[in-house]
């Protein structure tokens, strides 16, 4: 009996082979090289088949690729050489069906006619299950409007799966990737999201920039059962959740954050299951963890390194929820486990994070458990904002003074090694933090291995060196004909421009000796897509400028820009721009975003506007046009309009900026102008963070600082004010005390 059932198994093993063999003798492959010839290849196409589009450029190619395959035996959609199938211009792709696989695509130069990229469906009513998308490159694919949303990728259906792709230069609004909900045949879906390549994601300046979405509010109670493995970050610094887990019963598990501003966030949904992450902040600003809220949310054996993420991006942030919370506000945290987790030398775990009158409801029933806390300057870490006896504090250890609010830590004198995965752990007596065979999942594990995987941007300074002489047009010239990086080295003598210099790439001009830039336009030089622009050591005057008023020396491109700018002015000198009323030093435009704009031993006289304009963002839609407005060791005399007019409006809590710092620099008649509307030195609107520290303030109007949401910190410090007002700072939403910090300061009455 046992014989002739062998056999019996034998003989059907054989006869499975015969008949995959079969089936794969009759599978067709179509080698298309035109739109007509695909959509004929698509009608034919049974299970098994192969559909190949020839190398090249295919400009507003509209895919639909629909279908029923089978298991083992997909009808795919792929490339003739993965990497040489371009989609450009308005292209993009949906499919439909049933085991469908499509692979070795390329979207680039273009973007969606329609709201996504990549859709796993055709219509509402025609869904892709058990189909796959696979080593697939969306590389800066953005509308042209940079607030005009669109997704990248909008996952939809049940069983699907993501997986081996590429995805880099998400610059306009919109997720980059997102699990829909919003139908029965959507839910419970079991879909995987593993080993990508989520390449930078630069600043938006506004909410809608995260990484990842899984569900929305609406639909955040209903169960997506969906994985998120194994996949690399890398500087997804779109806004404050870089996952935004909005739905129940998903895992969060082995995948790497490295130097990505923002956090994982349970935002809404139950029984989700966090383990096995790795976030490397390598000290970098806003840099963020793992954001707990909702019901029953497991955090187990992450490692989170240099983090240094504040409030809601701290490293490790537990937020207090609102009673009977409505679905799109913040459930209470109730049943946590939080376990065997690492925290070393990141810089702040928050607890109960948002309180206030809404946000009353605290943590309950849960656990904190086993973690290992371990920072070398032995700092205070913890920041508590309400009541956290609701959570069990159980042996944890840590390197520095225990809290006093629990008994739930030990302290140890411990020194930290690297282990086999390059991760630091204590001596193996101590029973803490994550396992010592955590896998961390690598950059070189994700993505493609066809498509390069470069830096976000272009350094200053990195390219040629180029003489450029004191002649007509020769710097207009220079720069027009000048790579990435290049630095153009100015003569002694006067360089007059006489047309706009339009920057499309990161330019250093840079004077050694005695230099002198004029110009006969409105401007200068405008910032177009790709532009940035470094000054050095060069003087600009405004003697040769046209009599118009609203002249500036930079301007961004007047409407809307994609790509964001950088300026770096350093040694340099600003003259006599004083032809009209309202001449400025630099003016971004509405829809335009600086990464930063800094001032450095730079010196500004007899200016009739201001000399930093970014307030242009005045929807209050909480957009803003500058992260970073950094000014240190500079003079600033007889400046008509404000030192800087910096805004940002609206009450939405989902970025990290504006900042701004102002130190060591002296102003003397700054504000005083009649056209000058806020009457101010310095006016700042809605800056998160602003620092004021050792200059001096001389007959100049007083500055006006609004806090309007959040916990904005403000620091005015060691400044000498001569006959001027003191500084205003006005909370005009919190209803709370003033939380500015003003300090030490000369001669404030």
């Amino acid at each position: 009996m046992n014989i002739q059932y062998k056999a019996l198994r034998l003989l059907t093993g054989f006869l499975l082979i015969f008949l995959l063999s079969l089936s794969s003798i009759q599978a067709t492959e179509f080698l298309v090289k035109n739109q007509d010839a695909y959509f004929e290849a698509v009608s034919k196409a049974k299970p098994g088949d192969v559909i190949k589009l020839a190398n090249g450029t295919w400009r507003d190619f509209e895919i639909l690729f629909t279908g029923n395959g089978k298991k083992n035996q997909p009808i795919r959609l792929t490339a003739e050489t993965k990497g040489k199938v371009i989609l450009s211009g308005q292209s993009n792709l949906r499919l439909a069906g049933n085991y469908l696989e499509v692979s070795g695509l390329v979207f680039r130069d273009g973007y969606t006619p329609t709201q996504e990229v990549i859709s796993f469906r055709q219509n509402k009513e025609n869904l892709a299950n058990h189909s796959r998308v696979t080593e697939v490159v969306i590389d800066n694919y953005n509308q042209p409007e940079r607030q005009e949303a669109d997704f990248w990728v909008m996952m939809y259906g049940q069983y699907n799966r993501f997986d081996h792709n590429h995805l880099v230069g998400k610059r306009n609004r919109g997720v980059t990737m997102a699990v829909r909900l919003d139908s029965e045949e959507s839910r419970n879906n079991y879909h995987r999201i593993d080993h990508n390549y989520f390449g930078p994601r630069p600043i938006l300046g506004s909410n809608g920039g995260e990484t990842i979405r899984i569900g929305t509010s609406h639909h955040s109670l209903t169960k997506s059962f969906t994985t998120v493995g194994n996949n690399y970050f890398d500087r997804c610094d779109g806004e404050l959740e870089i996952i935004s887990n909005k739905s129940g019963r998903n895992i969060f598990r082995n995948n790497t954050f490295f130097e990505s501003r923002g956090t994982l966030t349970m935002r809404h949904g139950s029984h989700n299951l966090i383990e096995g992450n790795v976030f490397f902040g390598n000290d970098v600003e806003h840099t963020g963890g793992i954001r707990v809220i909702n019901e029953h949310q497991t955090v187990r054996n992450n490692y989170l390194e240099g983090i240094k993420g504040t409030r809601f991006g701290g490293a490790f942030v537990v937020m207090n929820g609102v009673p009977d919370s409505p679905i799109n506000r913040y459930n209470q945290v109730d049943g946590a486990v939080m376990e065997n987790n690492s925290i070393i030398n990141s810089d702040n775990i928050q607890l109960a994070a948002g309180s206030d009158a809404e946000r009353s409801a605290v943590p309950i029933n849960s656990r904190f458990a086993k973690t290992l806390i371990f920072h070398k300057a032995g700092q205070d870490l913890f920041t508590v904002y309400d009541d956290v006896s609701g959570i069990a504090w159980r042996d944890n250890i840590m390197n520095m003074d225990t809290p006093d609010w629990t008994d739930g830590f030990t302290k140890a004198d411990i020194k930290l090694k690297r282990g086999k995965n390059k991760l630091l752990y204590p001596p193996e007596a101590v029973e803490a933090g994550v396992s010592r065979d955590l896998e961390v999942t690598q950059k070189d594990d994700t993505g493609v291995s066809w498509y390069p995987k470069t830096a976000p941007n272009t350094a200053f300074g990195v390219g040629k060196k180029i003489i450029v002489k004191a002649q007509e047009d020769a710097l207009y010239e220079a720069v027009k004909n000048a790579q990435a990086g290049d630095e153009l080295l100015l003569e002694d003598g006067k360089h007059r421009v006489r047309k706009f210099i339009k920057l499309d790439k990161p330019v250093t001009i840079k004077a050694e000796g005695n230099a002198t830039l004029t110009f006969e336009r409105s401007t200068m030089f405008e910032i177009h897509e790709g532009g940035s622009l470094q000054l050095s050591g060069v003087t600009i005057s405004g003697e040769d400028s046209p009599d118009y008023a609203g002249n500036s020396v930079i301007r961004t491109h007047p409407y809307s820009m994609l790509k964001n700018y950088r300026i770096d002015i350093q040694d340099s000198h600003f003259l006599n721009l004083d032809k009209n009323h309202s001449f400025n030093v630099l003016t971004g435009a509405k829809g335009t975003f600086a990464d930063y704009i800094r001032i450095t031993n730079s010196h500004f006289k007899n200016i009739t506007g201001s000399i930093v304009k970014l307030d242009r963002e005045i929807d209050d839609y909480g957009i803003y046009n500058g992260e970073y407005l950094d000014i240190s060791k500079s003079s600033f005399h007889d400046v008509q309009g404000a030192l800087a007019d910096y805004y940002r409006g609206g009450r939405d809590e989902s970025t990290f900026g504006p900042h701004f710092t102002l130190v060591d620099s002296t102003l003397r008649n700054v504000g005083n102008g009649k056209r000058n509307k806020n009457s101010t030195s310095l006016y700042l609107h809605g800056v998160q963070v602003t620092h004021i520290a050792g200059n001096r303030f001389e007959d100049s109007a007083a500055f006006l600082i609004n806090h309007t949401v959040g916990e904005p910190k403000t620091t005015i410090t060691a400044n000498t004010f001569v006959n001027m007002p003191a500084p205003r700072v006005a909370e005009l939403n919190s209803g709370l005390e003033n939380t500015a910090k003003i300090t030490n300061n000369v001669g404030l009455n």
